[in-house]
């Protein structure tokens, strides 16, 4: 189609034909030196270094023990600027794996190994985009935590320096390798739920999330012992915090909070269930209500969504001082498959239309029945034991570790998790970020890829 972005269904139509490899990630630019240290061949052992080494991190490595001798995995590094949090992943590196591992401060000392093959990057949201360029101009392959950016320029920053390498990436947005959410995407490929005009997730908690009052490590790290302008990476200067620098969920200049932790992950699962990319426009409203403290970034938020060529709603809604009723719904006029729990719950369900179900969403209280009566089919998968599945499903997913891994050994097959979601899960969030703050409805510009509060005509 005559705009930037690629359809997400032309782009899997690329990848099913065995030619992603070539038209995603080769690019006119020169592969550096460093691109040449190491050729993965399809036995050879991959070795893994951590940048960013928070509780986060912590879920990357038990991702890659998970997978350790199956896969033929390695660590070798762990790199944070800060101290304590450098030795702590290297102490839990040698508890899961057993081997001693280099410790680095700064990333270009960790991207200097010559035997290092691929960086998974836990560091704070705004940073992700920024280091993801860093990696793969120096040859490495990249696991980066969604968001891969909150800010549109630097989304189109890593965006380039991927395309312009040979490197693998995978953004994580673990649920787009979960068996479950596949057969999803599947059922709604297949048509079964007709015209789908609106997508509903809402997810909730209650606490102050992302903020710890007593947190251990605000009392305990020194300015000296990490390195402030290094972590401020671009952003105007303002004295040392450790609020700002442990807990930059709750902070706007560091995270849009909700929008880019948990309605990244929502916006993606859209894009891969419909194959759409970025949102045309987006309006959105909250406010701190439940937790009036350090925070800055809203508790309770919802945003709306179009995507004008496939006429649906998306409606996105979390609260965090009331943590009942999670779902998914996708509906269709012909179906509705819905989802009982929150951000990657497995217990879905294929409802089809004009039955009249008493109780709407309270139909899974008498599910056998229904279910057996054929008033809703269970959706599962081989992997799920062909069984209902869990509300609660671990953030530290082993397929999409296994999707990143087997993709760095082929080297022509896209992760599910590239660049381009990435890069649409980005600006998606962004948009919902800024339509919240600035109290305007805004739009897409998919010509200029712009953000902007008019509506897009031509």
């Amino acid at each position: 189609m005559a705009r930037n972005e690629l359809s997400r269904r032309n782009f899997i139509g690329k990848t099913a034909a065995g030619i992603a490899g070539a038209a995603v990630y080769s690019g006119s630019t020169s592969m550096s030196a460093a691109s040449y240290n190491r050729i993965i061949g399809s036995n050879d052992r991959i070795n893994i270094g951590f940048l960013g080494c928070g509780a986060r991190s912590g879920g990357h490595q038990t991702m890659v023990k998970t997978s350790e001798k199956e896969k033929n995995l390695a660590v070798v590094a762990v790199c944070d600027i800060w101290k304590l949090n450098k030795e702590k992943a290297a102490a839990n590196c040698k508890k899961l794996f057993g081997t001693d591992v280099r410790q680095f401060k700064f990333s270009e000392e960790l991207l200097g190994m010559a035997e290092l093959d691929a960086v998974m990057i836990g560091t704070g949201d705004f940073q992700h985009a920024r280091l993801l360029a860093e990696v793969v101009k120096a040859g490495k392959d990249c696991y980066c935590e969604k968001p891969m950016a909150t800010d549109v320029e630097d989304a189109k920053l890593a965006r380039s320096a991927v395309l312009a390498s040979k490197q693998v990436v995978q953004c994580g947005s673990q649920w787009v390798s979960d068996p479950i959410q596949l057969k999803v995407r599947d059922i709604i490929r297949s048509g079964k739920l007709g015209a789908i005009t609106k997508i509903e997730q809402v997810w909730n908690d209650n606490g102050p999330r992302w903020h710890v009052p007593n947190d251990p490590d605000v009392a305990s790290i020194k300015e000296a012992d990490t390195d402030w302008n290094r972590w401020l990476l671009g952003k105007p200067y303002v004295p040392f915090d450790p609020w700002k620098y442990f807990e930059f969920r709750i902070f706007r200049d560091y995270s849009g909070g909700i929008t880019s932790q948990w309605m990244s992950h929502g916006v993606g699962l859209v894009h891969f269930y419909t194959d759409t990319a970025i949102p045309d426009s987006m309006v959105a409203n909250g406010g701190i209500f439940g937790w009036p403290d350090i925070r800055q970034n809203p508790d309770t938020f919802q945003a709306l969504a179009t995507y004008d060529d496939n006429k649906f709603l998306y409606s996105y809604t979390s609260n965090y001082a009331s943590m009942f009723g999670d779902y998914t719904c996708i509906r269709g006029k012909e179906g509705t498959l819905f989802a009982h729990g929150g951000e990657g719950s497995s217990r879905w369900f294929f409802i089809p239309e004009q039955q009249n179900l008493p109780g709407g969403f309270d139909f899974y209280e008498g599910m056998k029945e229904t279910v057996k009566s054929g008033k809703a089919e269970v959706v599962t998968t081989e992997e799920y034991g062909m069984k209902l599945g869990p509300v609660n499903v671990s953030d530290d997913s082993k397929y999409h570790l296994d999707n990143w891994v087997d993709c760095m050994r082929n080297r022509t097959v896209v992760p599910n998790g590239n660049i381009h979601t990435g890069f649409w899960h980005s600006v998606a969030s962004i948009m919902a970020t800024r339509a919240y703050r600035e109290g305007k409805k805004l739009y897409w510009d998919r010509i200029k890829e712009e953000i902007t509060d008019h509506p897009v005509t031509g």
